[in-house]
């Protein structure tokens, strides 16, 4: 691998089940800006794909939520399809399908760690949507939404949306521990304008997940989640 992205994209392709595309599309969706600055080439960046794609995810987790929820109101089903497209959780589900790997960087962004920055995999998550969307129509790009996100719609299926992960966590260690999580930083990173969180949390000493974000508050709502994950295993145990 380099960070010109020679890792051939046929895996990626058949590990996602990608529909054909026009010439250069991938290339294109894969293509972070930091390449194109470095190298100089007359060539658009994934950016144009990204703010696409954002749309369409949109489109596609709303209507999902409209139909699993009936009698959900406006307020729940927003709260649901937020925590569903926030970055964070689309930098989850790229990490899941090794999109980081496929991604062409400069070699500044490379040395600096992009191929794991939630910022460039959400990103490129969303170019790729956004690609398939433009290559192969809504329903092939539909398809690949709900592949890439089945785990966050199972999880939100299960949780309903009544609270946030934070929320939810700290109504149920209050029920049992009779104390509040706790929250502890545990790493803080920037490059420039870009800043990372890594966030533990803690009830009664016992450490239950951590979770990262470009602030505290994301970093802190992905540790809940993972803590939550956990106790649910711990329950069926």
């Amino acid at each position: 691998m380099t960070s010109a992205g020679t890792v051939s994209h046929m895996d990626l392709i058949e590990r996602l089940h990608l529909p054909a595309l026009p010439e250069g599309l991938l290339h294109e969706a894969l293509t972070h800006a930091s390449h194109l600055n470095e190298t100089g080439l007359d060539a658009p960046s994934n950016e144009r794909l990204e703010f696409l794609g954002d749309s369409v995810i949109g489109m596609v987790i709303a209507t999902e939520l409209f139909k699993m929820f009936p009698d959900e109101g406006e307020g729940g089903l927003t709260r649901m399809r937020a925590d569903i497209v926030r970055g964070t959780t689309l930098a989850r589900a790229a990490g899941r399908a090794g999109l980081g790997d496929h991604m062409i960087l400069g070699r500044g962004e490379e040395t600096a760690g992009g191929r794991l920055r939630d910022r460039n995999l959400a990103g490129g998550l969303e170019a790729l949507v956004g690609a398939v969307y433009r290559g192969a129509g809504y329903r092939a790009a539909r398809s690949l939404v709900l592949r890439l996100l089945k785990d966050e719609l199972i999880r939100v299926r299960q949780r309903g949306a009544s609270l946030d992960a934070k929320s939810m966590l700290q109504h149920l260690v209050q029920a049992r521990w009779h104390e509040p999580p706790e929250y502890v930083t545990l790493a803080e990173e920037s490059d420039g304008p870009l800043r990372r969180f890594t966030v533990e949390v803690r009830v009664a000493g016992d450490k239950l997940g951590h979770g990262t974000g470009p602030n505290k508050r994301d970093a802190q709502q992905a540790a809940a989640e993972e803590a939550l994950t956990h106790l649910q295993h711990r329950d069926q145990e």
